[in-house]
Parts: structure tokens; C-alpha cells; sequence
């Protein structure tokens, strides 16, 4: 089964030249590409939020398979849903699902549950694969949605991942998907990003989870960040760092209602 996209000609263009000539324009960094062991990247339509994902893409190494951890937006299906699809389509190629990975997952972690109603309309990882397409040809990736998770089970659920990946034979790259704050006024939200970004530079996990809840913050992806930080740093990860921070009244002008987008890398 190939699962096909749900937002290619809406938050990406569907034609292939120009996906490509849109993505390149954004895969510019200062950073030198280095070894990560996760990423922490936006999810919105390529205009607002694309620059952002490109510098963090930019900046890191990317190795052929990567297991993608988003938030169920429209609450469908499972609470730890892997897609079981064999490939994703992309106006750019389809990419295959990593299948000996998502079995060994399955196997490993009981959690999780194979589950194709949580991605049908899911784009929160839809939108990462044409630029890990253009970084990485040989791409094969492991689909992951979460609902409605307690701290305690995303901890346990990245410690769980952490401990599979230590035992498989090939690199394997963690990315969390999420935008930030929504709809609150630009300084405002900037404000409560930065009380979520300050404790994911930290590198404390339990305190972003926190600082999320109490401050009412509207981070979508809380939950996979958290989950991916826990995996990262089970597997030797101490360092969280910012790579760009943007917000939607910088591209449309509205700056009385915004979305928030950081992009960070995990090493």
C-alpha cells in the first residue's frame, strides 16, 4: 500500500520542478552539516515555515533511515500509531517505509500500534519528506503519529525507541515535528515560545512538557519533542540548539495573530 499525500498543492507544491527549486532555496545554513542525533522541525505550509526547516535539514547529516514522530492533529486512530504503508508518495518519488525497522518497533515497544487512519490526513510529517528527500536519496523512514499522551508514557516511549535503535545495525536519525505558539499576538507568542524553547536548550524534557502545560502554551508537537529528546538523550545526546526562530507575521504581515516556528538540533 502506498499512502498518498494529504497537502502536496497546499502547503507544498505539487509539481515536482518546482518543490525542488522551493526546497533548495531554503537548504541554506551557517552551520557546517554535522552528525545529529535528532531534529526538531516545523510543520506549517512551505511560505511560512519552510525557511526554518531548511536551515535545520541544512545543518544536519542525514543518514538513510529516519523515524518521524508527529502530532495527530485530527485525533483518528491510535494513541502511538506507526503507518503500515509500504511507501509514502511525494511529488518528488515515493519514499519506502523501513519495514524491517517498524517490525522491530513493533515488536520491541507493545504500545505502539500500526495504524493507517492516524496518517490519512495527518500532514505533519507529510511535509518533511521532500526536504529529507533532497538531503538523503536513499531515504526510508518509519511514520510515527501520537494522541494524547501522558509525560510518563512519552518518556517511556522515547527510552523504548533509544533502546531499539542501540541494537539496530544501521544509523538511524529521531525527528519531532511542531510548530509553536498559535494565534496569539507576535510578542506574545514569542514570549511563550521562548519559555518552551528555553527548556528544550536545556535540554529538559519533563520542564518543556511543564512549561507547555501550565503556560497554556498551543505547541502541537509538544508531545513528539519530548518523546524525541528522552530517545536522544538515552542515546548519548546532551545538547539541544537553536538553529533559527521565525513566526508567521514576519511573512504575511499579520502580526496580531501569529504561529511561532523554531527549528532545533539535537546532539
Amino acid at each position: 500500500m502506498v499512502r498518498q499525500p494529504a497537502v502536496a498543492g497546499s502547503f507544498y507544491s505539487a509539481n515536482p520542478i518546482e518543490l525542488t527549486a522551493q526546497i533548495d532555496s531554503f537548504l541554506t545554513t551557517e552551520y557546517e552539516s554535522r552528525n545529529v542525533k535528532g531534529l526538531i522541525v516545523p510543520h506549517a505550509g512551505y511560505v511560512y515555515s519552510g525557511a526554518v526547516a531548511g536551515e535545520v535539514f541544512a545543518a544536519a547529516n542525514i543518514p538513510e533511515q529516519v523515524i518521524l514522530i508527529g502530532p495527530n492533529h485530527h485525533g483518528a486512530g491510535k494513541n502511538i500509531a506507526v503507518s503500515g504503508a509500504d511507501s509514502w508518495a511525494t511529488p518528488l518519488a515515493d519514499v519506502p517505509v523501513a519495514t524491517a525497522l517498524r517490525e522491530q518497533l513493533v515488536n520491541d515497544i507493545p504500545a505502539i500500534s500500526i495504524d493507517d487512519q492516524a496518517h490519512r490526513y495527518e500532514h505533519s510529517l507529510e511535509v518533511m519528506l521532500p526536504f529529507l528527500l533532497r538531503r538523503q536519496s536513499k531515504l526510508q523512514i518509519v511514520p510515527i503519529a501520537l494522541g494524547q499522551l501522558s509525560l510518563a508514557d512519552c518518556l517511556h516511549l522515547g527510552s523504548a525507541l533509544a533502546q531499539t535503535i542501540k541494537n539496530w545495525d544501521q544509523k538511524v536519525l529521531l525527528l519531532a515535528s511542531t510548530d509553536m505558539n498559535h494565534f496569539s499576538s507576535a510578542e506574545t507568542s514569542r514570549e511563550l515560545d521562548f519559555m518552551a524553547i528555553n527548556a528544550m536548550t536545556a535540554y529538559d524534557p519533563q520542564r518543556l512538557y511543564r512549561v507547555v502545560r501550565e503556560n497554556q502554551i498551543s505547541m502541537c508537537g509538544v508531545l513528539p519533542t519530548v518523546t524525541v529528546m528522552q530517545a536522544a538523550y538515552d542515546l548519548g545526546a546532551r545538547e539541544c540548539q537553536l538553529v533559527r526562530y521565525a513566526h508567521s507575521g514576519q511573512i504575511n504581515g499579520d502580526n496580531s495573530s501569529v504561529v511561532g516556528y523554531a527549528g532545533l538540533t539535537i546532539q
